[in-house]
């Protein structure tokens, strides 16, 4: 998904800052507060102003209540009145409530600030109905009145749909049967929150669903600003005579990554090196209870693409190159939902998950894009049908085994050689969403586009609207013209060009997951989780994950793990910097470089161990009397094509990078650390480093990186994707027929923690035999990694039949790597 223009953040280094719950921002709230009410003498003299007009304001533009009660409209005047201001009140007879009338008068001189009550009464009746609105007619002299009139909005009652004991299935049956047709296309219609024209769109239009795309943000971006911001719209689709709660969504790619203090955890590509479906599930779990504590119930994660290419802007989105990893990191879902069968997603720290992007998006062929300035992003995949059953629609199938609850299809374009059809927008496929997604696989989920995603198929809005939806799409991401796609799907229905038919199933999938996640019940935000949103023992998990993802390349001589008593030298433009360690999707979309959030970074985790640590991030500063340097080095923050190798990014380390390595490795023995979100070619440089790192994008708690540069933890990851010695090898992947890379699929040396404590043995004796193998390829293979093309490619075979429990097969594949080493 991409992104909305970008919302101002706050910037803040650890220690974290007082954040809204500490005391240190209460008191300068309060002291704001009181020297605003002029309690408290300025330090300056202000000059002179004008009066301010008077100005009538209500506390609220929807009051709900439920039968029987009473609605409070708290009528405030502001500024100086100078004259009598006076807020008659009126509200229309009918038989839902006490009707009310009078006037409220603001006298000259009134302070301000000063309010009035207007009380209107809900009558109780015991007939089940929709809901009512009762506008409280304001008439305003002597001041500025309200800018919207206050509504008192009566709950619907007594309805099946409402009756939380009933079945889902006759719940969304029932409200079905009441929607009309511009109710129905409501539902199917998602907007940008900051598109909205107004806020009342929400209730004109019946709009289902509202997201924030990368960097859409409230002001302040706190988790409270998030409920506040996300109740506010809801209040707006409880107005609806339905009142069908708003479905709000993020992309919470790795942990709430729109919202600054959370906890981001590393990128996918790092949860793939870890090699562990407890801690994907783990990292599920705390991206889920931290996103549904602000309100948002739906998450645009996980991405199951299987991606082929390092050139991909998007690789780091990814678990790996093979299909067999994607589908074992797919615990993640269950991290997210909870329980297959979708009974956890009620609960306050579950959210719905998105596999995206549907299907084929990780296989773009270089050159192949139309999109702007991409080169691979959005392109054309062109495979046998063989290949896309094997890699791409594999993990699909797990997913929806697992219960996943929506699917995003990709930008892309699917070629499938043999079929006569050439690329077709994967948006407009009905054979892969309805015949393969749907029928085959039984997805029971619902189907949302991608942002404006659409418009790219061939044809004018109208013809874009009949392809989609007649493919399968359940929502559309319009996201900015809501209003047009909705007056459009109701003409194309009412034209006989979409069938009604097809409008029913998708709302049917919509409100199902709706009731799944209990909106009905609770539309408003659950904030009981607040506390644990960047959380010592949140932060504590990703720490773990960060260390687990680190992948030794090369360790020649043993150098790591460092010994606290060495004086080390660290140097590189990623060693101290936590929006370069985090990546592409964190506060904005494309991300940025500096102190975006909070956090710490590698080289304060390196602090933090009691080491004599000197930090130079040129490298500039005298190198002797030290034993060890520790080079910092990779990527600047991108997302999607923009990330593109051609598109103004490439795989070589910068100038300033190069040269850091350089000096520190030609004065000492030295580790150099790769934080990025794929390989980096650094081959001309290998025979003078002594020990490799690949570091991924770590998120926000880079202490797991020195948790295993210092023995706190053991090296175990694994390279998720081959690392090519040149762009030229590219596409390069396990099961290529020519495959020499600089290091395999999989590779990944181990060391011992500094209690003795082994790489993972928690599986099975076949298992625990394949991986006593590899390390003996690996100790053959040496530390300063000989590395031969008939070493690697049996190696990189084996790690895939490891994945797919082909335990034997995977032995002899070890066995050829070990003769050959």
């Amino acid at each position: 998904m991409r992104s909305s223009p970008e919302s101002p953040t706050r910037s803040s280094r650890s220690p974290r800052p007082a954040g809204p719950r500490a005391g240190g921002r209460r008191t300068s709230l309060l002291v704001s507060a009181v020297l605003l009410t002029g309690l408290l003498p300025l330090p300056f003299a202000a000059p002179a102003t004008a009066a301010r007009p008077a100005t009538v304001t209500t506390d609220a533009t929807l009051y709900p209540v439920t039968e029987g009660d009473t609605a409070r409209i708290r009528v405030t005047v502001t500024g100086e009145v100078t004259q009598p201001v006076t807020v008659a009140h009126e509200t229309a007879t009918d038989a839902d409530h006490t009707a009310t009338t009078g006037t409220l008068t603001f006298p000259p001189g009134t302070p301000s600030g000063t309010t009035r009550t207007i009380a209107v009464r809900a009558l109780p009746d015991a007939k089940p109905e929709t809901a009512e609105t009762i506008p409280v007619g304001l008439t305003v002299t002597g001041a500025t009145p309200p800018a919207e009139t206050p509504t008192v909005v009566i709950a619907a009652h007594g309805l099946p749909y409402l009756d939380p004991g009933l079945p889902v299935r006759r719940r969304v049956a029932d409200l079905l049967s009441r929607m009309t047709l511009e109710e129905k296309a409501g539902q199917m219609t998602q907007a940008e929150r900051g598109a909205l024209a107004t806020p009342a769109d929400i209730t004109a239009y019946g709009l289902g669903s509202l997201l924030s795309g990368g960097g859409s943000t409230p002001t302040p971006n706190t988790p409270e600003g998030w409920a506040r911001m996300i109740d506010g719209f809801q209040l707006r689709a409880m107005s609806t005579r339905l009142q069908i709660p708003l479905i709000y969504a993020v992309d919470a790619v790795h942990g709430h990554n729109n919202l600054t203090g959370a906890t981001i955890t590393p990128h996918n590509i790092g949860l793939g090196a870890a090699r562990d479906p407890q801690l994907a599930h783990d990292m599920g779990a705390l991206t889920a209870a931290e996103t549904r504590a602000t309100g948002v119930p739906w998450d645009f994660a996980p991405c199951l693409c299987v991606t082929r290419d390092d050139r991909w802007g998007r690789a780091y989105e990814s678990f790996g190159e093979d299909p067999a990893l994607v589908k074992s990191m797919e615990t993640i879902v269950q991290g997210l939902q909870g329980a297959r069968d979708g009974r956890d997603l009620d609960r306050n720290d579950k959210v719905l998950a998105t596999a995206k992007h549907f299907v084929g998006d990780g296989g773009t062929a270089y050159g192949s894009s139309t999109t702007g300035t991409y080169a691979i992003d959005q392109g054309i995949t062109k495979v046998t049908r063989q290949e896309l059953e094997a890699v791409h629609l594999a993990p699909y199938q797990e997913a929806v085994d697992r219960g996943v609850g929506s699917v995003m299809p990709s930008y892309s374009s699917l070629d499938i050689l043999g079929d006569g059809r050439g690329a077709v927008r994967m948006h407009a496929r009905a054979d892969l969403i309805n015949g393969v997604l749907k029928d085959r696989m039984g997805f029971d989920g619902f189907v949302v586009s991608d942002w404006q995603a659409i418009d790219q198929i061939p044809g004018d809005h109208a013809s874009d609207v009949r392809t989609s939806v007649g493919a399968g799409l359940d929502m559309i991401m319009v996201p900015y013209a809501y209003g047009d796609f909705h007056r459009t799907l109701v003409a194309e229905v009412r034209a006989g060009r979409i069938s009604e038919r097809r409008v029913d199933d998708a709302v049917t999938r919509i409100l199902t997951q709706k009731f799944r996640l209990g909106l009905f019940e609770k539309p408003y935000a659950d904030t009981g989780g607040i506390a644990d949103i960047g959380s010592p023992a949140h932060r504590a998990a990703a720490r773990e994950a960060v260390a687990k993802s680190q992948v030794l390349l090369k360790n020649a001589g043993g150098l790591l793990p460092l010994r606290k008593s060495q004086k080390v030298y660290v140097a590189g433009s990623d060693a101290d910097d936590l929006g370069n360690q985090s990546g592409g999707w964190t506060i904005t979309w494309q991300g940025s470089s500096g102190a975006i959030t909070e956090g710490t970074t590698v080289l304060e985790g390196l602090r933090e161990t009691g080491a004599e640590i000197t930090h130079s991030a040129a490298a500039s500063a005298p190198t002797a009397g030290h034993d060890v340097g520790v080079v910092v080095v990779g990527e600047t923050p991108y997302a999607e094509g923009f990330g593109d190798v051609g598109n103004g990014h490439d795989l070589e380390l910068s100038a300033a990078d190069k040269a850091a390595v350089d000096r520190v490795c030609g004065a000492m023995k030295c580790a150099v650390l790769i934080v990025s979100g794929r390989p980096q070619l650094i081959g001309d440089r290998l025979a003078d480093i002594d020990a490799l790192v690949a570091s991924w994008l770590p998120g926000t708690e880079g202490d797991g990186v020195a948790d295993v540069l210092y023995g706190r933890r053991p090296f175990t990851g694994r390279l998720p994707v081959t690392w090519p010695k040149s762009e030229a090898q590219l596409p390069i992947n396990v099961g290529d027929t020519a495959y020499d890379p600089q290091f395999p699929y999989g590779w990944g040396l181990t060391t011992k923690a500094s209690t003795g404590e082994h790489a993972d043995a928690t599986h099975g004796a076949a298992h625990a035999l394949v991986t006593e193998a590899r390390l003996r390829v690996q100790e053959k293979v040496g530390q300063d990694v000989r590395m031969t093309e008939a070493v690697a490619k049996p190696f990189a075979a084996a790690e895939h039949l490891l994945l797919t429990g082909r335990y034997a097969q995977a032995l002899a594949k070890l066995g050829e790597a070990y003769r050959a080493a």
